[in-house]
């Protein structure tokens, strides 16, 4: 049995474009696991924090892994690009969420199932809306409707970057 499951992509530390294309590259590679469709790349500005803009990308994946496995190797491919935790909302080489799997809804201190701020990101709705334009989000409703709330965050589509289906 597999779920579908979204992935937000991020970084905005070092080469941050090339970052988040290999990280999208590791997704593709990992066990039970088949990436359907990848976002465009965006720019957006850090939320809650300081730093240098933001690469950003959503990744939808077909996986046999459960949540928490998940999990587990997302963060185990943000090590290997040296993710470091220094502090909340610090700036990064790289930050995978698993924003949604299939129907399963979590609350541990782990993972937290939908993610509980996706609906609130212009970095996660605008790429999620181009990549699953009719996908509902539990609680708040459809993606597409969801974008009007987040118009007045700045974010643009790098050159060059297209979404794969």
């Amino acid at each position: 049995m597999t779920d579908r499951a979204y992935v937000g992509l991020g970084a905005n530390l070092g080469d941050a474009r090339t970052q988040v294309l290999t990280a999208l590259d590791a997704l593709a590679g990992l066990p039970q696991t088949r990436l359907v469709a990848r976002s465009s790349l965006y720019a957006t500005a850090p939320v809650d924090a300081g730093g240098p803009d933001y690469v950003n990308a959503v990744a939808v994946l077909d996986t046999g892994l459960s949540p928490d496995d998940l999990l587990t190797a997302l963060q185990a491919i943000e090590q290997r690009f040296g993710r470091e935790r220094p502090y909340h909302h610090a700036p990064r080489t790289l930050d995978l969420d698993l924003l949604l799997q299939g129907e399963h809804r979590l609350d541990t201190p782990r993972l937290q199932l939908p993610h509980p701020r996706l609906h609130q990101r212009a970095f996660v709705l605008v790429p999620l809306a181009e990549v699953a334009p009719d996908l509902r989000l539990p609680g708040h409703g459809p993606v597409q409707a969801l974008l009007n709330t987040v118009a007045g965050q700045r974010l643009h589509r790098l050159p060059g970057t297209h979404p794969t289906a």
